[in-house]
């Protein structure tokens, strides 16, 4: 199911979306660089991206597209955004690896690093699916456990990270404490960032809304 694309606002869209983009992967990068234990998808990213000897930002991809399916198979709606997604995070969590440094061996940063990015993850999600241009892969089957089941987001979203970090540890991933940390914040984070910039997801269509006015 695809979102329409809304061209009178598009290059505006396309910007904030874009730095939601970015935010996410600055928030990846945090917790990479922080080493407390990396965040449920990326135990499963990391993991693979060690079999496959590739960059994180690239396994980012093609674990991207394969969610994607699934979130299709569910009827989650997706649109330009959520290709977007896709295609863009990884490559701004690659950049981003490049230009922090670890933070291995102070823990004060190390604790810094991994707050920071669990709420700008949170943030970053609450921005793009903001802009309803179609939510990211994960997203989408977060927002699709949410409507098919009738779950909170939060529940939603921590069902969805204990099931992937369990795959990525099984596959050899860097399970450390703060991945469990990371599992129970997530949710909470992504949902005080709807709030906070009163994101709702599954918004009525704008044809929908004239048909209800008619």
């Amino acid at each position: 199911m695809l979102k329409p694309i809304r061209w009178k606002t598009f290059p505006r869209d396309f910007l904030v979306i874009q730095f939601g983009f970015f935010l996410y992967g600055l928030a990846l990068a945090l917790l990479i660089r922080g080493d407390l234990g990396t965040s449920t998808w990326l135990v499963f990213e990391i993991a693979l991206a060690d079999i496959f000897k590739i960059t994180i930002g690239r396994m980012t991809v093609f674990v991207g597209f394969t969610v994607l399916i699934l979130a299709l198979a569910m009827r989650e709606k997706v649109g330009w955004g959520t290709l977007g997604n896709i295609l863009s995070i990884g490559p701004w969590l690659d950049l981003c690896l490049w230009l922090i440094p670890s933070a291995k061996g102070t823990l004060v940063l190390q604790i810094v690093f991994f707050l920071a990015g669990i709420l700008i993850q949170g943030l970053a999600t609450a921005v793009y699916i903001g802009v309803d241009a179609g939510a990211g892969p994960r997203d989408s089957m977060m927002l699709a456990i949410h409507r098919v089941t009738g779950l909170s987001v939060r529940v939603a979203r921590g069902i969805l990270e204990l099931v992937v970090v369990t795959i990525g540890w099984l596959l050899g991933g860097p399970l450390g404490v703060g991945t469990l940390v990371f599992a129970i914040l997530i949710g909470p984070s992504v949902q005080w960032a709807f709030k906070l910039l009163n994101v709702t997801p599954h918004q009525p269509e704008p044809a929908a809304l004239d048909a209800t006015a008619d």
